[in-house]
């Protein structure tokens, strides 16, 4: 019977022990994220306008390749209505 009670109490420490390496894993984390995005903060990219992307307009060339690719991947049953960037 002494030996169920000790490893009671063993198994009952162990766990602890593993809780509390968690918590401490888990908030340790949550410190570093919050340190390293104070620190050193994400760079936004900034995007360089082309002239066709000012415009709005595709240039003649781009939609004929786009016309005669559709052409191909549908058999002459599709057709491209508009062109934009996503």
């Amino acid at each position: 019977m002494e030996n169920l009670g000790i490893g009671l109490q063993l198994m009952i420490v162990g766990m602890c022990t593993v809780f509390l390496i968690l918590i401490i894993v888990i908030y340790g984390g949550k410190l570093l994220i919050i340190a390293v995005n104070r620190l050193a903060p994400e760079e936004v990219a900034v995007a360089k306008k082309t002239a066709q992307d000012q415009t709005g307009t595709v240039s003649p060339s781009t939609m004929a390749v786009l016309n005669e690719v559709v052409k191909q991947l549908t058999g002459g049953k599709g057709r491209v209505s508009s062109v934009r960037k996503i």
